[in-house]
């Protein structure tokens, strides 16, 4: 039985307090732990210099990407069940795709991939690694962009077998695209650009989504696509699990 709209903005609401409830707890218990944070560094052999217990609280630049394409993800699905609906005849507001597209537009190519083109890539490329990676995540970015106006324009006139399929092309292409990411480009660039550098990035990151988006501008972003995951009916997730 699917959720009220109500249940379900409550319940991403106290999943995306991140940023202040995880600095908040590391505060307030930083020097119990102290002792253990530095024996639980993610990695075979990593160096844990004195204070980076007190900064276990802090998402770094990689951990907001990444949280950035779990949004992205969610978009996905809700443009594979708008294909579906289309493909099969059935009913589909298409507002809900307008919106979609409209948060893909506004927090992933005019902010998230910004931030890669501004601060990733550029570094990954001097440095001489990834560099054939980096060319063609740039050229997806391109195109994905050209998606999405594509389906910005269609959207409104309704249901179409044009829409599905660009829907259909920009997950396709976007799914191996942040894996991609996710698994390689990132780690790479958090060695890349070291410690200091990566800490000072993650400052710059969280004061770009506060100019951009305000100070809640992820947290409001995963509340509109659960709107938007309710209205398709597809906001449980238990129901995808497998019978």
């Amino acid at each position: 039985m699917c959720r009220s709209y109500t249940d379900v903005v409550e319940s991403e609401r106290g999943l995306v307090e991140r940023r202040g409830f995880l600095q908040t707890a590391v505060s307030v218990a930083g020097v119990a732990l102290a002792g253990c944070a530095t024996g639980a560094a993610r990695g075979a052999g990593a160096e844990s210099p004195k204070g980076e217990a007190d900064e276990e609280g802090e998402v770094t630049p990689g951990e907001d990407l990444m949280q950035e394409h779990a949004v992205l993800e969610r978009i996905l699905l809700i443009y594979d069940e708008a294909s579906r609906r289309i493909e099969q005849s059935e009913a589909l507001d298409s507002g809900v795709i307008t919106s979609a597209a409209g948060i893909i537009r506004h927090f992933v190519e005019d902010y998230h991939e910004k931030l890669e083109e501004q601060f990733v890539f550029p570094r990954l490329q001097k440095a001489g690694r990834e560099v054939e990676l980096v060319a063609v995540l740039l050229r997806q970015h391109e195109r994905g962009r050209q998606l999405t106006d594509d389906i910005m324009r269609r959207a409104p006139s309704g249901a179409s077998p044009e829409l599905a399929q660009l829907l259909r092309s920009f997950v396709r292409m976007y799914r191996p695209h942040a894996a991609r990411e996710g698994s390689v480009l990132f780690p790479v660039f958090r060695v890349v650009v070291g410690r200091a550098g990566y800490r000072e990035l993650g400052e710059q990151f969280e004061d770009k989504e506060h100019e951009l988006f305000g100070e809640h501008g992820f947290e409001n972003t995963v509340v509109e696509v659960a709107r938007l995951e309710t209205t398709l009916g597809i906001a449980d997730l238990a129901r995808f699990t497998v019978p």
